[in-house]
């Protein structure tokens, strides 16, 4: 199959950005994702802190969550949103390269590590909610939330095993 070229695919992207549907749900999503890192930054303040929202090219939008044990220990978590995928997702992060590929190694033979290689940006990622229903933001936000809290507390606990 011949891939398309810059103009074709220029020419696509503006038909698309010209019915405004694309922009009104990115800045919808990207709206919701600051409304869940406020309030987890409420709700999770004993557990975790919460880092500045990032996003990707249209690929991701994220932030990270962070404790004294993670510090420690080089890691972060990342809450995704997965564009292409439409889920939220949990991510263990390394703060270099050479860090992620080390705990990918220790926890090869844990049932985080589903893949034969290491992902391209994290350690591992979880689905914390797929196909995630819009209709209701306040429900989705609980649902994520216990979702995070009971995964993210089984990650730390596998990780304290390995020291």
């Amino acid at each position: 199959m011949k891939s398309k070229d810059l103009n074709q695919l220029v020419s696509v992207y503006k038909k698309q950005l010209q019915k405004g549907d694309i922009q009104a749900a990115y800045t919808q999503l990207v709206k919701y994702i600051q409304k869940l890192k406020t309030h987890f930054s409420r709700e999770l303040k004993s557990s975790y802190t919460c880092g500045n929202i990032l996003q990707g090219y249209m690929d991701y939008t994220y932030f990270y969550l962070s404790n004294s044990y993670l510090n420690k220990s080089k890691l972060k978590l990342g809450l995704v949103l997965n564009h292409e995928k439409i889920r939220f997702e949990l991510w263990l992060l390394g703060q270099t390269r050479d860090i992620q590929e080390k705990y990918w190694h220790l926890l090869r033979k844990t049932k985080w590590i589903t893949q034969s290689e290491i992902p391209l940006y994290s350690i591992f990622e979880v689905v914390l909610v797929d196909e995630p229903d819009f209709s209701d933001l306040d429900l989705l936000t609980v649902k994520i939330q216990q979702s995070l809290t009971a995964v993210s507390s089984e990650i730390i606990a596998t990780l304290k095993t390995l020291k």
